[in-house]
């Protein structure tokens, strides 16, 4: 078996509630500004979350829905959009609105402490992962991550594993030897595809998704029975 040597974190969903608390506030946000008529409730973007990708869910307003305004460049125009739901995701995280999940900055200090590699792997804005991160870890722990890797950095979303293998490899190590903190049955998916161990922590979107395949499923990382160490996690690499 080999050796646990690295632990790979998601962003949304598992640094800290973005979805419900973020995201879909800002979708709506720059709908409404652009007087597109759309509003996703909360069964909507649930379902929208089943695509991976901000740009790519913001598509199908425009194949599912009839929208009858001249836009032009649908590329472009949804570029417009996503860079302005973005600005609006980051006021939310600057105002403190998105809070950390339970546990996530301790087990990132254990990590640090016992010489676990560290990194994000996210298809998420760029910008917003590292804000994000942050904001809800300070500075210092913010530090403690080797690589993080977010936005268009690979051409292949989630459950594909490109985003994993690329933080596999820039950590200077086999994906056999990482572990990744999940919450969604995509982001699941791609590490079990990367040859990863991997931990579902569920959140309010994705409590109700299929994690069969995870070596681990709690509520949270924080504290009681949902208590996730170092150790927890070097036991999955132990021979049974």
């Amino acid at each position: 078996m080999a050796e646990f040597k690295g632990l790979i974190f998601d962003c949304d969903g598992v640094i800290a509630e973005t979805e419900a608390d973020g995201h879909s506030v800002a979708f709506n946000k720059v709908f409404n500004e652009e007087n597109l008529g759309i509003e996703w409730d909360i069964e909507t973007y649930g379902e929208k979350l089943k695509i991976a990708g901000g740009k790519e869910r913001m598509r199908t307003i425009f194949t599912t829905s009839k929208l009858t305004r001249n836009i032009g460049d649908i590329d472009e125009y949804i570029k417009k959009l996503h860079k302005r739901k973005t600005d609006i995701y980051m006021e939310l995280i600057e105002q403190g609105k998105l809070p950390g999940r339970q546990g996530v900055k301790r087990l990132v200090q254990e990590a640090y402490q016992k010489c676990i590699k560290l990194a994000i792997g996210s298809t998420s804005n760029e910008r917003g992962v590292n804000l994000l991160a942050r904001n809800v870890l300070g500075e210092q722990v913010y530090g403690y991550f080797e690589t993080i890797l977010a936005g268009d950095i690979v051409s292949r979303k989630k459950p594909d594993p490109e985003i994993y293998l690329l933080a596999a490899h820039k950590l200077g190590l086999k994906p056999e030897e990482c572990c990744v903190v999940e919450d969604t049955e995509n982001g699941l998916k791609a590490a079990k595809a990367a040859g990863m161990k991997c931990i579902v922590t569920r959140s309010r979107y994705s409590k109700d998704e299929e994690f069969s395949q995870a070596d681990l499923i709690v509520n949270s990382l924080g504290e009681g029975s949902d208590r996730v160490n170092i150790d927890t996690i070097a036991s999955f690499f132990q021979d049974k």
